[in-house]
């Protein structure tokens, strides 16, 4: 079954990324899917593969505002803050 999405494009710390959002899934489930694109499956703070794909309630984009390029954002911003991440990008750093 096909449902309706929007696909949004936006940089993130210079990554295009992806993002794929379904308000309504099975009438009862939203769904958020990420992806890194350019550099193609570039690591993410949010997954180290460079893809994620995330349900949730339904309405929940909406309740905070309805801006997924905003939220998707903010989420890199606050995993890029862990020690995880740090550690990660700091070690991508020199292979270049």
């Amino acid at each position: 079954m096909d449902y309706p999405s929007e696909t949004y494009r936006f940089q993130w710390q210079g990554i295009t990324i992806e993002a794929t959002y379904t308000p309504r899934m099975f009438n009862a489930i939203a769904h958020l899917q990420i992806r890194s694109i350019a550099p193609d499956r570039a690591p993410l703070p949010i997954s180290p593969e460079g893809w994620r794909s995330y349900y949730h309630p339904i309405g929940t984009i909406e309740a905070h505002g309805g801006d997924v390029v905003a939220q998707v954002t903010a989420w890199l911003d606050e995993e890029a803050t862990k020690p995880a991440w740090q550690a990660q990008s700091s070690r991508q750093g020199e292979l270049f």
